[in-house]
């Protein structure tokens, strides 16, 4: 096995569309035995899944489709059910579904409603599905590789990545639903990552400054307001692509970081590298 290389099970929620539909497609390029698209748009999840046979380099790739609320821990059990159901196990989880703000108001004008939503998809709704995924593979047997020089080593049981963002390190004015979220969901990841690591089961995250999504053109009709926001914190010709996202996700996933766990890969182009200076 190429030391980039995945040929497990993956699960994908909100790969419906943008980072979660792009991880679904690196997954089957890095060859994946399989991948469950899933999200709380099964048509779209659907449609994602079928065009992912067409990056797929495992002979023996196949890829369903299962509808989610991560939000709701019935959802999230039967979605887990119904993978492994068809697959037999789960090798590799991405919690990609996620949300924005419904609005940029300062910390005296919090909406309340807002906010528990939010929290209540970024924050419970990756907890329930760590919660759920890890269960099922602390049943698994360990995978091994062979490294380059011949030394066997542990794949583990299975890797769970969870998407967060550079709000999850940083804060952006009028944000603070979105930012608590993140900052919590990096939170999850480090405190799983502790409490699985007896069971060979790596946790991480990944980081990125704004992506190029349809969550984000949403957010930018929605909320003017947050352009000059994204534009400021960007500060480079252009935001990340989906791809650039997803295949650190697939790295963290394979032979290649067997020593990395329980951390946030920030992915932004160097922004929070520096801190601009103010006069």
């Amino acid at each position: 096995m190429p030391f980039t290389q995945v040929d497990g099970i993956a699960l994908i929620t909100g790969a419906g569309s943008g980072i979660g539909e792009e991880t679904g497609y690196a997954f089957a390029e890095a060859g994946a035995l399989g991948v469950v698209f899933a999200d709380i748009n099964y048509h779209a999840a659907l449609w994602k899944a079928t065009n992912s046979k067409f990056y797929a380099t495992n002979p023996k790739y196949h890829s369903v489709a299962i509808k989610v609320d991560t939000s709701e821990p019935t959802s999230v059990q039967e979605m887990v059910d119904l993978a492994v159901k068809e697959f037999g196990r789960i090798d590799y989880c991405i919690n990609s579904a996620g949300i924005m703000s419904s609005s940029l108001v300062p910390a005296t004008d919090i909406d309340i409603e807002n906010f528990d939503k939010v929290l209540k998809i970024n924050t419970r709704g990756v907890m329930l599905c760590v919660r759920a995924v890890s269960k099922v593979m602390m049943q698994q047997e360990p995978r091994m590789f062979k490294g380059r020089h011949g030394q066997e080593r542990s794949l583990g049981r299975g890797c769970i990545v969870n998407l967060g963002s550079l709000s999850s390190i940083t804060a952006s004015k009028g944000m603070m639903a979105y930012v608590a979220s993140k900052h919590a969901l990096l939170g999850i990841t480090k405190v799983a990552a502790s409490d699985l690591k007896q069971h060979g089961i790596r946790v991480n995250a990944v980081c990125p400054s704004p992506v190029a999504t349809p969550m984000m053109d949403l957010t930018m009709k929605k909320l003017p307001k947050s352009e000059p926001v994204v534009t400021k914190k960007t500060r480079m010709p252009r935001v990340a692509w989906p791809e650039e996202v997803a295949n650190v996700a697939v790295f963290l996933c394979s032979p290649s970081s067997t020593y990395i766990s329980g951390t946030g890969v920030v992915i932004d182009a160097g922004i929070s590298a520096s801190i601009p200076a103010r006069i």
